[in-house]
């Protein structure tokens, strides 16, 4: 049964791709998004589909360096790439694209991509717990509404909004149910199936029946008997976002016979704590509040994300730590410093790696995670 699940995430993108290519051809709308700071219930209040489209894939670099710096993120280039080649079909059936200033990178490479699509931008303050940061998120977050609702030919009304924010908020805890499920040692889950599972929900054009996927999940296994998997080294990601495509580092790391029993990036668990708050009377300030909180690398200090990390490393029970960084992202590149301290503070081993898409450096990726791994103590 879990056999049945895992293959039904793995060919999500494929099988959506044809309900959303099916709702275009009944009228229906696509929002393309590349950030977890995106206010995915906008989107869904304005009755689109939200669909990830962050490159995970070096196949189209090379177009992409025709007009970009060869020293760029490979998330970068990779995502533009498939833009100017037109081989991302959920690039193609988007109506709108979403982007943010999280880096100095990607808010160049939205000017560019204006000239392909619609882009709406939006601007990211990079502080957190201030007044007047959040007062700027909060107009940012009506500035979508209104682009939304300008190019979609849509009215938006705060129940519409309460209404999807009820659907992520559903969405978000079956994703953490499934995470929490790698708390038991040995996991009932590899990091491969992890992966899968997480980054399947980026392509879902029904978002009550991912979150009923996942449900289903994590009530399979918690009805099965604890599985005989032998006793490894538990290892937690963490550092910029993985997706299918881009899975070296997980993959290397198991084939090792090691678990990654968790991933905090912002493509797992970083904000799946983070629920909007329903209490309140304006859903847009509740929004806003959810997604400022959100400790991407982006935002200085950054405190949250290494406050998170410590109970993750903790609960998660982990031996070591691998911080992964896209080459060219200098702010996760920078905050591998803090990051090494607290594992290292803790006893535990740190590796960082610094890498890009391609296969070219698996060789010497698999001698580094071997030599940490050998580093756990029995």
């Amino acid at each position: 049964m879990l056999e049945e699940f895992m293959q039904g995430f793995a060919s999500a993108r494929e099988e959506n791709l044809i309900r959303i290519k099916e709702a275009k051809d009944q009228g229906g709308k696509v929002v393309g998004i590349y950030c977890t700071f995106c206010p995915q219930e906008m989107i869904l209040a304005a009755g689109a589909i939200p669909v990830g489209l962050c490159g995970m894939s070096e196949t189209p670099i090379a177009a992409a360096e025709e007009t970009l710096p060869r020293n760029l993120c490979p998330l970068i280039k990779s995502s533009y790439g498939f833009a100017v080649t037109e081989t991302c079909p959920f690039f193609y059936f988007s109506d709108l694209i979403i982007g943010e200033t999280t880096c100095d990178g990607k808010k160049k490479m939205f000017e560019l991509m204006k000239e392909i699509k619609p882009v709406h931008v939006m601007q990211l303050p990079h502080l957190h717990n201030n007044k007047a940061s959040l007062e700027l998120w909060v107009n940012e977050v009506r500035r979508l509404k209104d682009r939304l609702e300008e190019e979609l030919q849509v009215i938006i009304s705060d129940q519409d909004i309460w209404e999807a924010i009820e659907v992520i908020n559903q969405e978000k805890r079956a994703l953490k149910a499934m995470f929490d499920l790698n708390r038991a040692d040995p996991p009932p889950l590899s990091g491969m199936e992890i992966l899968t599972a997480a980054w399947s929900r980026n392509f879902s054009s029904d978002k009550g029946e991912m979150i009923n996927n996942l449900n289903g999940l994590v009530r399979e296994i918690a009805h099965q008997p604890k599985n005989g998997r032998a006793k490894a080294p538990r290892v937690l990601l963490t550092g910029c976002p993985v997706g299918l495509g881009t899975e070296k580092v997980v993959r290397l790391t198991e084939e090792l016979g090691a678990y990654v029993v968790a991933m905090e990036n912002c493509s797992g668990y970083k904000t799946l704590e983070l629920l909007t708050d329903t209490s309140g009377d304006d859903p847009i300030v509740a929004l806003a509040e959810k997604y400022l909180a959100i400790p991407c690398s982006c935002m200085s200090p950054n405190p949250y994300r290494l406050e998170l990390l410590e109970r993750m490393i903790n609960d998660f029970q982990a031996d070591a730590v691998i911080d992964l960084t896209w080459q060219a992202c200098h702010t996760y590149n920078m905050e591998a410093y803090e990051v090494g301290k607290l594992v290292r503070s803790k006893g535990l081993p740190y590796l960082h790696l610094e890498t890009d898409y391609s296969s070219s450096d698996l060789e010497s990726l698999k001698v580094r995670i071997e030599a940490m791994l050998e580093m756990i103590e029995d």
